[in-house]
């Protein structure tokens, strides 16, 4: 069974793809490192649009690498098998989803610790991974 971390590409995500990798390895499970694009999209003569759709996919790519790299630096043997996969959409509801089509073990997400104010407006998605997900999700601060 596999573990499942997401990216965001900030310092405490990259603290839950160390904590990932180092589980990964401890339990000789594969690692799928996730980040998801979310696109705005707008609405022009009738078509959905998506603005910088390219550029965004471009840094979702560079997210992942940078990710996996130290997922692998992070194994101290550099045994780890890591794949990578950039997905699209409401991030929490991505997330949860990815993490049952490939049987997770669990989830690892990063939590920026923003204000209630803003958690208010914007939402957490480490709480929202939480409330959905049906296997144990680990929040990294």
């Amino acid at each position: 069974m596999n573990i499942l971390v997401a990216t965001d590409g900030s310092d405490v995500s990259d603290t839950a793809v160390e904590h990932a990798a180092a589980e990964a390895d401890a339990w000789d499970a594969p690692l799928e490192i996730v980040h998801v694009l979310t696109p705005e999209t707008k609405l022009v003569d009738g078509t959905l649009v998506l603005p910088g759709e390219d550029e965004a996919v471009e840094q979702g790519e560079r997210t992942l690498v940078q990710a996996e790299r130290r997922a692998i630096e992070t194994v101290a043997n550099g045994d780890l098998e890591a794949e990578t996969k950039l997905l699209a959409g409401r991030p929490a509801q991505a997330i949860v989803d990815r993490a049952a089509e490939i049987d997770a073990r669990g989830i690892y997400v990063g939590h920026r610790g923003l204000s209630e104010e803003r958690e208010r407006v914007v939402g957490s998605v480490a709480k929202t991974v939480v409330d959905k997900a049906t296997v144990p999700v680990t929040i990294v601060k």
